[in-house]
């Protein structure tokens, strides 16, 4: 059983950061493309990024370009999501998800097609 667990979410100010973690059991997250992917209260599930091992690509959401930075530690099998320069606008539930099928990442970040979802882990930003 693949699951995905979050964690790094909370309160923040903007301006500031956050570190968000995805680790993973009963899979190698090597193997998958890992999408980072945000809902906000009322809106729909956007995603953030896209990150893919099989053709080594990165890809943004234009709203979080410059400022979040996707990596990953194979020996913790876990993938993080650096957010720095947080604004008002990026409070909302972020969920990690993966996709073992290859050529996943495009530049336009989809929500389709991804085979194990987190449960996801809380980001508010304010003052």
């Amino acid at each position: 059983q693949v699951q995905l667990v979050e964690s790094g979410g909370g309160l923040v100010q903007p301006g500031g950061s956050l570190r968000l973690s995805c680790a993973a059991s009963g899979a190698t997250l090597e193997y998958y493309a890992i999408g980072w992917f945000r809902q906000a209260p009322g809106k729909e599930r956007e995603g953030v990024s896209c990150d893919s091992t099989d053709d080594d690509m990165t890809y943004y959401a234009d709203s979080v370009k410059g400022r979040f930075t996707v990596s990953r530690d194979s020996a913790k099998n876990t993938v993080y999501l650096q957010m720095d320069s947080l604004e008002p606008e990026d409070t909302a539930v972020y969920y990690c998800a993966a996709a073992i099928v290859q050529g996943m990442c495009v530049p336009v970040i989809h929500v389709f097609g991804y085979d194990y979802w987190g449960k996801g882990t809380q980001v508010t930003v304010s003052s």
